[in-house]
């Protein structure tokens, strides 16, 4: 018999292929596409909206089994709201986030996410559960979509009923509910055959969620393709291939395609050297001035907002790097912040950013609109730094300028802009500009996990953790400066 869950089905709603492979070749999934920050955060979402309706009983994970009846055990005692309920009918098996029970065999389903709008893929998520519920003949009276009310601000303890929306999805299930019985019957034989299906590649690779068998159902195409294309739209390369245009020879040909995929095709193709536009680059330097600041900042966000005067995913900065040069063959001089966990960082992260960069300093940024945007909300939350703050704001220049508008590119770069092709691209062998090297933290991703971690962890790890964070965001901003040295040494 078919065995299917609520995240098996939702894979077959967007590609009935990826559930086949997910459950006949799960060795070829590339789980680089999963987000594990995302995941805890929906755990930590879930685990909140428990509390939703006031008291409740869970249903702890376990044998699927003992979950269904430890769920009839809850019900047949007359408990009002049961979280992670969990059901099976005909091998359909779904545990609801939160089912409020109305009355005898009269029920609601509450779906809960973690994200602050509706997406299509959600319907289908309740959908399934009132085929299921339905099913073993409950009288489902409502079915509802629970998500982060992103407007929210924290002002003292969560308020629950602010913190979520809560959406009235039942008539949209209701119009879904024939398609889950038709598409669980065709799912049936699917995923009966033990011959691989065919399936065309489409948005359906792509969105709601990213495939990770992409690579191995795009194995047949040119190897560089029209989907390796750094700065072309999803939508855009597809039609590209829909159209048999998907090798970098066929594409060269559209005489439509924008500059810095043409510029990215022909270093590709012809293996031409570097590309520098002397005078463009030279034009960018001049407009910058001594002594440089090269800062960097990191930062974490949370579905829950952790202090007061935060909202939802807003990204909250605890740790700066800054290199300073005071002039071209000056000594490279250091200053850092890192805070510590369990209080509200930004206060005295501004102030040391207020007593690091002096009014009226050239600040380096790469991709600047994160610290700009960073610096301003700063300067919004503290009206006594505002002045300072934003001055360091209104002295900002971009160092992904030269790389984003092509002016310096190279063949490594792979049409990216991105300091993550810049750098390796520029410095392919250079042990001090290598992350890997680096121990704890390699990344952006690796930071903010680390520091919200960080407030449960021992001194001594904590500590450990600390010379990791600073390490990390320390190469951040000597690489700038070495990246501003090649960029100065290819106009001399």
């Amino acid at each position: 018999m078919l065995f299917l869950s609520k995240s098996r089905y939702c894979s077959a709603v967007q590609c009935p292929k990826m559930l086949w492979l997910r459950m006949k070749r799960p060795e070829l999934f590339d789980d680089s596409v999963m987000n594990q920050a995302v995941l805890d955060m929906g755990n930590e979402v879930g685990d909140l909206a428990m509390g939703l309706f006031g008291p409740f009983r869970e249903v702890p994970f376990g044998d699927l089994s003992g979950m269904i009846a430890e769920t009839k055990a809850f019900l047949d005692q007359g408990t009002p709201v049961i979280a992670e309920a969990s059901f099976s009918f005909r091998g359909a098996f779904c545990s609801v986030d939160i089912l409020k029970v109305i009355g005898r065999n009269t029920v609601e389903i509450y779906e809960v996410k973690s994200s602050t709008e509706i997406s299509d893929i959600y319907y289908h998520d309740a959908a399934y559960q009132y085929y299921v519920l339905t099913g073993l003949g409950y009288d489902v009276r409502g079915v509802y979509l629970v998500h982060i009310d992103r407007t929210y601000e924290r002002h003292g303890a969560i308020e629950l009923e602010k913190l979520f929306k809560i959406n009235d999805v039942t008539d949209r299930v209701r119009e879904l509910y024939p398609d889950v019985a038709e598409r669980i019957r065709f799912l049936d034989d699917y995923l009966s055959s033990e011959e691989e299906p065919v399936m065309d590649i489409g948005e359906h690779c792509f969105s709601p969620y990213e495939c990770g068998f992409f690579r191995y159902c795009s194995r047949a195409l040119p190897s560089p393709n029209v989907f390796d294309l750094s700065g072309m739209q999803t939508r855009t390369k597809i039609r590209y291939y829909r159209n048999g245009e998907t090798g970098f020879t066929d594409l060269l040909k559209d005489k439509k395609l924008n500059a810095g995929c043409r510029t990215q095709i022909e270093h590709e193709l012809y293996d031409l050297p570097d590309h520098i536009e002397k005078d463009a680059v030279r034009s960018f330097l001049d407009g910058l001035r001594f002594p440089l600041y090269f800062l960097d900042f990191e930062t974490f966000q949370t579905a829950v907002p952790p202090f007061d005067g935060i909202r939802p995913y807003e990204q909250i900065p605890f740790q700066y790097s800054l290199h300073i040069l005071e002039r071209p063959d000056g000594e490279l001089m250091h200053r850092e912040y890192l805070a510590y966990p369990g209080e509200d960082p930004r206060r005295k992260l501004a102030e040391h950013l207020c007593r690091d960069i002096p009014s009226g300093a050239c600040t380096l940024a790469y991709n600047m609109s994160f610290e700009k945007s960073r610096i301003r909300e700063l300067a919004e939350r503290y009206p006594d730094l505002q002045e300072h703050l934003l001055d360091i704001s209104g002295h900002m220049q971009d160092l992904m300028t030269p790389f984003q508008k092509k002016q310096y590119y190279t063949r490594a770069m792979q049409g990216s802009y991105s300091i993550k092709y810049v750098l390796p691209a520029l410095f392919p062998d250079d042990p001090s500009l290598d992350y890997h090297s680096l121990e704890g933290v390699h990344n952006g991703s690796e930071a903010s996990a680390a520091f919200m971690k960080m407030g449960g962890m021992d001194p001594a790890e904590l500590e450990r953790y600390r010379t990791y964070l600073l390490e990390y965001c320390g190469l951040d901003t000597f690489a700038m400066v070495k990246i501003w040295e090649k960029l100065t040494e290819s106009v001399s």
